[in-house]
């Protein structure tokens, strides 16, 4: 036998059963101790290559030769109108996604995102502001629902521009992708791409210190310009991109709950909480699974040959805990140093995450404003129950005492 069919022979086949639903992290982890690659059977997907560790992972996302497509995505009834505005950026061949990567990339660099951190800020205060009102007789209140879920929708209504008049509709669409509810979704988002082309005509006319604007001038000055359609797809595309830190939040108070510790580190250093976020990223971050990718062509990956069409995600629940990168990777540490290998909670390569110095200011507004508010914040009933979600790891609810 071939080296490549011995490889090919020692792959461990996983499926999505209830143990890994519930222990992504363990189930995964011992996959990645036995091969480099498995093999991931995906209902409605069909087998597909599984990417392990760290090194391999790392290299197949920034890799051309592996390619998101129209594959990667699932559309369930969405509406016939609304298709021409669902193939983002990401889908897009390696020229045309780096065309316009490059002309919205200026709208969410680390010092805009910086400069938007008082406005994130006043979110979050109007939000805990309200927390104690949605408490029960019993003084429990779900932090899911009242907290981590609005929070992304009305930080992105307030980066796109969208006025309180019409952001009810955004709300409900943001509210379906969060709960994982596919046909919501379909149902709201004709209302959520009418309300991004009236928010791109509005800014046209009347431009203002926001992303949409930002995007409008790169359409007007670039001369690789955003077709209209090209515009309203990014903009609708933030309520489902933009809806990562939510999960983020989640996992991270409920492990912050779980280690009384590592909580009483930051209550001493309030200074650690950007280390804090990356670390949380690493070791509970929402992507247990990167998109699909496709093989343009026949290409070794972890010693095993991927045919040209074959599917491939990396497993990030298994590359950020992979000890072949980071020291002790199961223990949570949030005083953790940067070393060579950071995380891979945010992708990496060409389709490295276009907002994630935003998501990184939410959490750390979001988890600094609440723990200081709230010292007292406890687990109402335990560690949180995860949600059968087996490409996003959050908890189906967070029922806290403040």
């Amino acid at each position: 036998m071939t080296a490549a069919g011995q490889a090919a022979s020692a792959v461990p086949e996983i499926e999505l059963t209830a143990e890994v639903l519930r222990d992504p992290f363990a189930v995964y982890g011992r996959a990645r101790e036995r091969a480099p690659l498995g093999r991931l059977l995906i209902p409605g997907l069909g087998p597909v290559w599984a990417v392990l560790r760290y090194g391999p992972a790392k290299a197949m996302l920034g890799d051309p030769r592996f390619q998101p497509s129209s594959a990667s995505f699932m559309r369930p009834g969405v509406p016939g109108d609304c298709l021409p505005y669902m193939t983002t950026m990401t889908e897009r061949p390696a020229p045309e996604h780096a065309r316009l990567r490059r002309l919205v990339s200026p709208a969410f660099t680390p010092r805009r995102a910086a400069e938007f951190r008082p406005r994130v800020q006043a979110v979050v205060d109007a939000l805990l502001d309200a927390l104690p009102a949605h408490a029960g007789e019993d003084g429990v209140v779900d932090l899911l629902r009242h907290f981590a879920w609005p929070l992304p929708m009305e930080v992105i209504c307030e980066l796109v521009g969208i006025p309180e008049a019409g952001r009810p509709v955004w709300r409900e669409c943001g509210a379906f992708i969060a709960a994982g509810a596919g046909r919501g979704f379909a149902e709201s988002l004709p209302g959520v791409i009418a309300g991004a082309r009236a928010a791109v005509a509005r800014r046209r006319r009347e431009p203002a210190d926001d992303l949409l604007s930002d995007l409008v001038r790169a359409q007007a000055d670039d001369g690789d310009r955003l077709t209209d359609t090209e515009l309203v797809t990014m903009v609708w595309h933030l309520v489902l991109a933009g809806q990562t830190p939510a999960n983020l939040i989640a996992n991270a108070v409920a492990a912050l709950l779980s280690h009384p510790g590592q909580r009483a580190a930051l209550r001493d250093e309030p200074g650690l909480m950007p280390r804090a976020v990356e670390e949380l990223t690493r070791w509970c971050g929402p992507t247990l699974l990167s998109i699909p990718r496709y093989a343009r062509e026949d290409a070794e990956l972890g010693g095993v040959t991927v045919r040209e069409g074959e599917g491939v995600v990396a497993v990030v629940a298994a590359a950020n805990r992979d000890p072949r990168a980071f020291a002790d990777p199961d223990r949570l540490d949030v005083t953790r140093a940067p070393g060579p290998a950071a995380h891979l909670g945010f992708a990496h390569g060409p389709h490295f995450c276009v907002g994630a110095a935003l998501a990184r200011v939410q959490a750390e507004v979001a988890l600094t404003t609440l723990l200081g508010r709230h010292p007292g914040l406890s687990l109402a009933a335990g560690d949180p129950v995860p949600a059968p979600d087996p490409g996003v790891w959050r908890p189906s609810a967070l029922p806290v005492r403040l």
